[in-house]
């Protein structure tokens, strides 16, 4: 587990040269991607697009140029100390596995979705729609960050309420408002282009779990998203590492903590270790979590609830894929996954131990519900969190996906399934 890769400060004349050349090249990436993405103004009666013209390249441009300038001189602002141009945080640039492994899900995503639109709508459609998918991807990121951001505020909202200022930094992030976030801009989008969404659903949303699967491989490395504490001596439990303990990839003391280790540092509940029971007053055999891992260095063993649903979405995208030479019908995929991820994030969630992604009990106590928080206990199997109701909605929506589109095809059916 390596929280961090390496850490790149500036604090020499070469590394602030070299962070400067990559805001630099930020913007000049995001130019060029609004340059080449251009399209002319679309033709209603045919559904396609005219050819750029110098002003709607140009036009482009501008906007994801400005998008890019933005991104680049709020980075400057943290990664620079105060003593350099732009600079104020100082906190240079960490390479987090997290975010590599995040960034590796997106773009791993984006290439297949793009790939699968191709197939799915053959010759020169295919490769309009091919085009179409990569600009979709710069609104999708957009409004997947902003959305799981904003969720993360929802969830601490209080921390937020006693210090506004942090609804500036960067926060946290939330998958369940990424991916609603997302699907508000992929719809807005098919409004806009005149595409079927469900049938774009079906293309895309296979990929949602190619990116997930790589994505919790990153939270497995930054020990967040982490298990509830594990009966002790399970084979394929997990300890998450402190900071004396915690490595770069050059094997040396990172200084940074996992995620999971800061929380158990101030965890005043007991545990027994033998049965990982995790209980609120001292009983034998019982000792306080925060003193655990202080003397050890590591957390307790934890259930690797990260590899469980990387290994669960791995699973769901193979089998939807699979499912694509199947369909009967437009959203039967989009449906199946809305009922599948629901199913595995519900079960995965009876193992997290993360109480910060917020739960019933928490929810009962920020509304001053205090005696009735009590009755709900933190490892009750009922204390439900945010993501479980979530999910339970996502399957509703899936269901009710299923019954409309599934009444189309039984009624009419000559209605005969896309190409693969």
């Amino acid at each position: 587990m390596l929280p961090i890769l390496y850490q790149l400060n500036a604090d020499t004349p070469l590394k602030t040269a070299v962070i400067y050349i990559l805001a630099l090249g930020v913007v000049i990436y995001a130019v060029w991607a609004g340059w080449r993405s251009a399209s002319g103004p679309l033709n209603p009666k045919t559904g396609e697009f005219a050819a750029p013209s110098q002003r709607d390249r140009t036009k482009r441009m501008f906007v994801y140029g400005a998008v890019g300038l933005a991104i680049a001189l709020v980075g400057l602002h943290y990664v620079l100390p105060a003593r350099l141009f732009l600079g104020e945080k100082g906190m240079g640039i960490p390479l987090h596995t997290y975010g590599l492994l995040l960034a590796a899900g997106f773009v791993s995503a984006v290439s297949l979705a793009a790939l699968l639109a191709e197939r799915e709508w053959l010759g020169e459609e295919g490769q309009r729609k091919r085009e179409q998918i990569l600009d979709l991807s710069f609104w999708v990121l957009l409004a997947g960050w902003g959305g799981s951001h904003l969720l993360f505020m929802i969830v601490n909202w209080k921390d937020y309420f006693a210090n506004p200022s942090k609804i500036l930094e960067a926060g946290g992030l939330v998958f369940y408002g990424g991916l609603i976030g997302a699907a508000i801009a992929a719809f807005v989008y098919s409004r806009k282009h005149q595409m079927d969404f469900l049938r774009l659903a079906d293309v895309t949303i296979p990929t949602v779990s190619l990116g997930q699967c790589l994505g919790r491989l990153g939270c497995f490395s930054a020990g967040c998203c982490w298990g509830d504490v594990a009966r002790h001596g399970l084979p394929w439990g997990v300890h998450f590492p402190g900071g004396l303990v915690a490595k770069n990839i050059f094997g040396q003391v990172a200084g940074t903590p996992s995620l999971a280790y800061d929380a158990q540092a101030t965890d005043t509940r007991w545990v027994v270790e033998a049965t990982g029971q995790v209980v609120h007053q001292a009983v034998p055999g019982a000792v306080r979590i925060s003193d655990w891992v202080s003397q050890h260095g590591h957390t307790l063993l934890l259930h690797p609830t990260q590899l469980y649903e990387s290994i669960g979405q791995f699973c769901l995208l193979v089998a939807l894929l699979v499912m694509r030479r199947y369909r009967r019908f437009h959203g039967e995929i989009f449906a199946s996954w809305l009922i599948c991820y629901a199913i595995l994030r519900s079960t995965v969630e009876f193992f997290r131990g993360d109480l910060e992604r917020g739960t019933l009990h928490g929810l009962l106590n920020s509304m001053g519900l205090t005696s009735l928080a009590q009755k709900i206990p933190l490892e009750a199997w009922y204390n439900t969190s945010i993501s479980q109701f979530i999910s339970l909605c996502m399957f509703a929506l899936g269901a009710t996906i299923f019954y409309h589109q599934g009444r189309r095809v039984l009624f009419q059916p000559a209605v005969a399934p896309t190409s693969a």
